[in-house]
C-alpha cells in the first residue's frame, strides 16, 4: 500500500465541487482512498485521522491531494483523475459565459438592482456573509442567510437593521425556507396549504413539514429565523417579524412555531405576542417536560380538526443488546437535540457536541464513555466543508470507528431528505450500515440500527425508495425521529449508568 499527499497552491474550489472530484478519483484504478480538499484544519484532521501524514506547510490557501493505493501505479492513476476532474471544473468554468455577453454583477446589491430581487439568499463563508446580507437590507430585500459561523453580535445588528427596513433575516444558519410554495435550502416537497411555519431550525421544520404532509395537510409558507433566534442573546428579533407576516397573511389559517430549546424568557414573551395576533399559534419547541416534535404535529392536526395518521415506519427484528450504549450521529441539530430529551428521560445523562447541560460537552476528538449524541452539522464541523446532508464523509467515517467500538450498543443515525441534500442519501448509508453490522457480527456482537427517515413520497429521493434501501440493510426506519429514539432506547439494557 503506497500513500500519496501534495500540496498545490494558487488553486481555490468549492467544497461540493471537491467532494465530486475526491468520488471521481477514488473510483480511478487502483485508488483506495482518496481525499482531495481545502487545507482547512478541519480537513487536515480528516486526513491524520485517515492515517495520512500531512506537511506542515499546509494552509487554508492550498489545495491538498491525498491518495492511498496498492501501489506506485495507482498513485499515478489518481494523480491523473485529479488533474482530469479539476480540468473539467476550469472547463464548465470558463464555458458558462458567452463572448460578448454583459458582466454579471460584482455585488449582491447591483444584483438586487438587476433584477428587481425582494428576497437575497446568501450563502458564502460566514466571516464574508454580513457584508453581502447588509448590502441587500440597504436595499429593502429580506435575506435568508444560509452562511453558519456568523458571530451572535453581528446576528443582533443585522435583525436590528431589517427591523429598522421592516424586511425579514432569516438566519443566521438558515437552512430550510419555503416561501409561496418556492423551496429554499434543504427544504422537502409539501403540497401548499393553510399551516404556516416559522423556524428556529431546520431539519425541525422538514421534521413538522414532513410529518404535515403524512397526515395530508399543506403548508402555505415555512420562514426560517436561525437556530439562535429564541436564544436570550437574540431574543426572537426575527420570529417576531415572521409571527407578524404569517398573522397577516391570506393564505395562512394556523402557525407552528418550531425551534430548539429556546430561553423560556424568549419563549414567554412570544406566547404573550402571538396571542395577540388573531391567528393561532401552535407551539412545537422543544425543552425538558415539553412535548417531542411528533407531539406537537399530533396536537396541531388535533386543533385542526384533522386526523393523527399511524406513522410511517419500516421495523425489522433487532434483539436488545446485552451491554453497551447509545451512539447517535445526526446530521440535524434540532433531531439530534430532540433525540437527546427523549432518550435522556430513559438514559439519563447524554454527552455531545452541542449538549443539553455544559458538562456534557464531548472533548475534541468527540468522544465520552457512555451515551453520546452528535451533531455533524454544527458549525465546528462544517468550515470549509459542506453540509453532511450534501457531504456525509465525516458521519461515514464515525461510523466505522462506532461498529468497532464495543461500547457502541446501538446506532441511531437520522437521514433527511429534499431538495439541496445528496442525491442518493439512502445508498451510501446502508452500504455503511450494511459494513458496520458485519464488523460487529465479526467481533462477536450485534449493532442494531435505527433511521430516523425525514422527507415525503415526492422528494427527489423518494421516501420509500429510501426506507426500504435501509431496511433490506438491517435498519428499523422511523419517520418520526422521536419514535426511532424511542426504538434506539428499548433495546438497550434495561439497567443504564447515568
Amino acid at each position: 500500500m503506497t500513500d500519496h499527499v501534495e500540496l498545490r497552491t494558487g488553486i481555490y474550489v468549492d467544497s461540493v465541487s471537491l467532494m465530486q472530484v475526491s468520488r471521481q478519483v477514488a473510483a480511478a484504478a487502483g485508488v483506495q482512498a482518496a481525499q482531495v480538499a481545502m487545507a482547512t484544519e478541519l480537513n487536515l484532521d480528516v486526513l491524520r485521522g485517515m492515517g495520512f501524514e500531512v506537511p506542515g506547510s499546509a494552509s487554508p490557501n492550498d489545495l491538498v491531494v491525498a491518495l492511498r493505493a496498492a501501489d506506485e501505479t495507482g498513485v499515478a492513476a489518481g494523480r491523473a483523475a485529479v488533474d482530469a476532474a479539476l480540468a473539467g471544473l476550469r472547463s464548465a468554468g470558463a464555458s458558462a459565459a458567452g463572448f460578448g455577453e454583459a458582466p454579471p454583477p460584482r455585488t449582491l446589491g447591483r444584483a438586487i438592482d438587476a433584477v428587481g430581487a425582494n428576497l437575497a439568499l446568501v450563502s458564502v463563508p460566514g466571516r464574508h456573509a454580513a457584508v453581502e446580507a447588509f448590502d441587500a437590507i440597504d436595499r429593502g430585500v429580506s435575506v435568508m442567510l444560509f452562511s453558519d459561523n456568523v458571530d451572535v453580535d453581528t446576528e443582533v445588528l443585522l435583525k436590528d437593521a431589517a427591523s429598522a427596513r421592516d424586511v425579514l433575516v432569516m438566519g443566521p444558519d438558515c437552512g430550510t425556507a419555503v416561501v409561496g410554495g418556492v423551496a429554499l435550502g434543504f427544504a422537502n416537497v409539501v403540497a401548499r396549504g393553510r399551516i404556516g411555519i416559522v423556524a428556529a431550525s431546520g431539519t425541525g421544520a422538514q421534521q413538522v413539514m414532513s410529518l404535515l404532509d403524512a397526515a395530508g395537510v399543506g403548508v402555505s409558507h415555512c420562514l426560517g429565523v436561525g437556530g439562535r433566534d429564541l436564544s436570550a442573546r437574540v431574543a426572537g428579533r426575527s420570529t417576531r417579524q415572521a409571527l407578524a407576516a404569517l398573522a397577516a397573511d391570506d393564505g395562512t389559517e394556523v402557525i407552528v412555531v418550531v425551534s430548539k430549546p429556546p430561553a423560556p424568557e424568549v419563549l414567554a414573551d412570544l406566547e404573550a405576542y402571538a396571542a395577540e395576533l388573531g391567528t393561532p399559534v401552535h407551539w412545537a419547541t422543544l425543552g425538558t417536560g415539553r412535548p417531542d416534535l411528533t407531539g406537537a404535529v399530533e396536537a396541531v392536526l388535533a386543533a385542526t380538526g384533522e386526523p393523527s395518521p399511524e406513522w410511517p415506519s419500516w421495523d425489522v427484528a433487532q434483539q436488545p443488546v446485552r451491554a453497551g450504549s447509545l451512539r447517535g450521529l445526526f446530521c440535524g441539530g434540532t433531531l439530534a437535540d430532540e433525540a437527546m430529551l427523549v432518550a435522556g428521560e430513559v438514559l439519563g445523562d447524554i454527552h455531545s457536541n452541542i449538549p443539553l447541560r455544559p458538562d456534557l460537552a464531548v472533548d475534541g476528538d468527540l468522544r465520552a464513555a457512555g451515551h453520546v449524541v452528535l451533531d455533524f452539522g454544527d458549525d465546528g464541523l462544517t468550515r470549509g466543508r459542506a453540509h453532511p446532508m450534501i457531504d456525509p464523509s465525516l458521519r461515514l467515517a464515525r461510523i466505522e470507528v462506532e461498529a468497532a467500538d464495543p461500547g457502541c450498543g446501538v446506532l441511531l443515525l437520522d437521514l433527511v431528505l429534499g431538495h439541496g441534500a445528496h442525491p442518493d442519501p439512502a445508498g451510501e448509508l446502508a452500504d455503511a450500515v450494511r459494513s458496520a453490522r458485519a464488523v460487529a457480527a465479526a467481533a462477536g456482537r450485534d449493532l442494531p440500527v435505527v433511521v430516523s427517515l425525514t422527507g415525503t413520497e415526492r422528494d427527489p429521493q423518494g421516501l420509500t425508495r429510501c426506507a426500504e434501501a435501509l431496511r433490506s440493510a438491517g435498519a428499523s426506519v422511523f419517520v418520526s425521529n422521536a419514535a426511532a429514539t424511542r426504538r434506539a432506547v428499548s433495546l438497550l439494557p434495561i439497567k443504564q449508568e447515568a
